[in-house]
């Protein structure tokens, strides 16, 4: 007898040096004390490998019948456990995990954000055009605030030149969509967001149906048929448009909501200027941090109409120049023969 517990007691030594899974473990003694009743059962009285083993079958069956014994009482009471969870009512989970809650503690502990102003913004779903300059620190900081989902529409590749100031795209990247750059930075950065990517240009047979899907559109682009277009189709749908542009030194952040009274993008600039008035930054430069900082401002703004937090840029254009560090704010107002504002006047009437 000493014998086959030796034997077991090598089985499961060199198991567990091998790492082997414990119920694997236990199926080779299994094996093992099976074989020791078969000899016994087969082998003459009196036989060595007999007198080895314990000389009688009767006592391995006894051990073998106490651990079935034990086995299945182990198997009911796992059954009536299970049981027992199933009749329990659920617990329910809070909406912040308590790593969220020590991520966003100091959003929670603003008086003007607090929990509500947080809940808000985890439930918010916000489309961002553009993942270049102004989208970049717009979508970092969205991500990094806890905004529950968020949409990046771009139809462009990660270049070179971009890296001076699309701080979102790393070297590594270049050659990569920016949407797919940019969802591996964002949830990199809080992997308890939602985003989706949109790898294409923004149209109009596509945006009142994407639009629709959002809470607040941002729109960090840089050619006037796709603002004119985001424009026309926020005060088309009831939806807030924070507006952001840049040149050299400057730029500009705008926040559109018809629906509150405020003018829409084509009041301020009714017109496209013609082709060399506004230049692309490709044509007049711009300073690197110049987009971090506007595009943060949009993101602000994005949080604070989610939240409720403060005074959005409601008809007012905020111009910062980086070059002699001023910031000033101008009052905007709807312009009576707008044709996009007019639209929403006439259905209202």
């Amino acid at each position: 007898m000493l014998l086959v517990l030796v034997m077991a007691a090598v089985l499961w030594g060199v198991g567990a040096i091998l790492k082997t899974p414990k119920r694997l473990r236990w199926g080779m003694i299994g094996v093992l004390w099976g074989g020791v009743v078969l000899l016994h059962l087969v082998l003459p009285d009196g036989h060595p490998l007999r007198m080895a083993t314990g000389q009688s079958a009767a006592l391995w069956l006894m051990i073998g019948g106490f651990v079935a014994i034990v086995l299945a009482y182990r198997w009911i009471l796992q059954k009536l456990r299970h049981r027992a969870d199933i009749g329990q009512a659920p617990e329910k989970k809070g909406l912040f995990s308590e790593a969220e809650l020590e991520r966003y503690a100091r959003h929670i502990v603003l008086r003007e954000i607090g929990g509500p102003g947080q809940k808000a913004l985890k439930e918010a779903k916000v489309l961002v055009i553009g993942a270049g300059g102004l989208g970049s620190p717009v979508l970092l900081y969205l991500a990094a605030a806890g905004v529950g989902t968020i949409g990046v529409i771009d139809d462009d590749v990660v270049d070179n030149s971009n890296l001076q100031r699309q701080v979102i795209h790393g070297d590594a990247d270049i050659g990569l969509p920016k949407v797919q750059s940019a969802i591996q930075a964002m949830t990199a950065q809080n992997p308890n967001v939602e985003v989706r990517p949109y790898q294409r240009r923004l149209t109009p047979e596509i945006a009142e149906e994407l639009f629709a899907d959002y809470d607040v559109i941002l729109d960090g682009t840089d050619n006037f048929d796709t603002r004119y277009l985001a424009n026309e189709t926020c005060v088309a749908l009831g939806k807030p448009l924070i507006s952001g542009a840049l040149s050299q030194w400057e730029g500009q952040v705008n926040v559109f909501a018809v629906h509150r009274g405020t003018p829409c993008y084509q009041c301020i600039f009714p017109e496209a200027p013609a082709p060399g008035l506004a230049p692309s930054c490709a044509e007049a430069g711009v300073v690197g941090p110049l987009p971090g900082v506007v595009g943060s401002m949009m993101a602000v703004e994005a949080i604070k109409l989610i939240s409720g937090a403060g005074q959005a840029l409601l008809g007012e254009m905020m111009i910062y120049d980086a070059l002699w560090g001023e910031t000033r704010k101008i009052a905007i107002h709807p312009r009576e023969d707008c044709p996009i504002c007019r639209k929403t006047k006439e259905k209202g009437a």
